[in-house]
Order: structure tokens, then C-alpha cells, then sequence
């Protein structure tokens, strides 16, 4: 038997100009028991994809199954969300930006190196020398004024 359309159609299938119609052709042709023994070895390639499309294909119960798997008894109701459980990523955000801040400016007085002193508000350290109101008076203090040499004037 003379096999030669069948290998014009296998040469147009790999060059990839083959129609559908074609493609059947050559699948029953490789589905038959009797094959000659020059194609013998793409049988398996059509018997495959023979296969694999029954494989794919859906049973008859597919839909009674999936609607099985969906039905579902009582209707879901739709929770209700209070204002605090909406603002709550808010008060997060707060929170963390609240403790970005503290903990920066525990770092820089820890770097700037003035950690050590009390601040201003709180407390006030006494100069030491004279007090800046004592020699902002006008009155001159009679010891001070009887020790002081006379200044000598040209």
C-alpha cells in the first residue's frame, strides 16, 4: 500500500502547516493496529495526544459535584466594624511614630554630649564669682570704696 499522502502530511505537520482536519487524518491513521514500520515511531506521539484529550475532557456529574462543593447552608451576613477597630492602624502608625521620636532624641543627647546637664528649666546652677547684681548697684560698698587706691590721673 502506497503511504505517500501520509508522509506529505507529516512533513507539513512538523513544518507546522497542517490544518485541523489534517492533524485527524493522521491521528486515525496512527490510532490502527497495522502501521507501516517507517512511521511506526510517531504512532506513539498521535496515540498520546489521543489520550490526553480524553483525559481532559469532563465527566457528566462535574457540575452536580461543583455545586455540591459550593452549596452552602445559611447565607453569610456581613460583619459590622466599629470606629475604633477602623482607626486602629491609625493608632499604630501613632505608635511607632511616637517612639521614633523618643528614641531619636535619646540619641541625640547621647551623641551631641550635653546628656549631662540638668535642663534649664528645672534647675539653675549658681555661678560662681561675683553676682552680676552687686556690681550692677548703684550704692558702692563703703569697705570696698576705703580700699580702693586712688586713681591717678596726667
Amino acid at each position: 500500500m502506497d503511504y505517500k499522502y501520509i508522509e506529505q502530511l507529516m512533513e507539513r505537520y512538523w513544518a507546522g502547516e497542517t490544518s485541523l482536519e489534517e492533524e485527524q487524518i493522521l491521528r486515525a491513521f496512527f490510532s490502527q493496529k497495522d502501521v507501516p514500520a517507517g512511521l511506526q515511531a510517531y504512532k506513539d506521539l498521535f496515540a498520546y495526544q489521543r489520550s490526553e484529550v480524553e483525559a481532559d475532557t469532563l465527566g457528566a456529574d462535574f457540575d452536580a459535584r461543583m455545586a455540591a462543593l459550593v452549596d452552602e447552608p445559611a447565607p453569610v451576613k456581613a460583619r459590622t466594624v466599629s470606629l475604633t477597630q477602623r482607626l486602629m492602624p491609625l493608632f499604630k502608625a501613632a505608635a511607632v511614630v511616637a517612639m521614633f521620636l523618643t528614641l531619636g532624641n535619646a540619641a541625640q543627647v547621647a551623641f551631641t554630649g550635653r546628656g549631662d546637664e540638668p535642663s534649664t528649666a528645672v534647675y539653675q546652677r549658681a555661678h560662681e564669682g561675683p553676682s552680676v547684681a552687686m556690681g550692677d548697684s548703684a550704692k558702692v560698698d563703703t569697705v570696698k570704696q576705703a580700699n580702693a587706691a586712688p586713681a591717678i590721673i596726667k
